[in-house]
């Protein structure tokens, strides 16, 4: 039924001037915005939707993954522009880079406390 259709996640923040700062500015992606939302264009074309929530909660998961060839100098660049990493403990080094089973990932928040990561593959 929906196998041709262009399916997008989206995904609720508390404040859409925040986010627009940060997605845009900090993160460096193409952000547009309509009708009060934003739209995040990523490699692929297929937009993320961002969208206002009054009672916003946020994710307690990740909900966008960066793959990244180079996940120290990424986590290096974005701590110059004001990302914290999330320390769960365990195996994180000092850059809050996870090097225990799988992938090498690094999370860290959005300004509505969403979870994205970087991710070296």
């Amino acid at each position: 039924m929906f196998k041709a259709t262009k399916a997008f996640s989206g995904f609720s923040v508390d404040d859409i001037p925040a986010a627009r700062t940060f997605y845009g500015d900090t993160l460096g992606l193409d952000v547009s915005e309509e009708n009060g939302m934003l739209q995040l264009r990523i490699a692929g074309g297929i937009p993320i939707l961002v969208y206002p929530k009054d009672n916003h909660t946020p994710a307690e998961f990740t909900i966008l993954n960066f793959p990244v060839a180079d996940i120290e100098a990424t986590a290096r660049e974005l701590s110059t522009r004001g990302v914290t990493f999330e320390r769960y403990g365990g195996d994180q080094d000092e850059l809050g880079i996870h090097r225990g089973e799988g992938p090498l990932i690094a999370w860290f928040k959005d300004p509505a406390g969403n979870v994205l990561s970087i991710i070296e593959l």
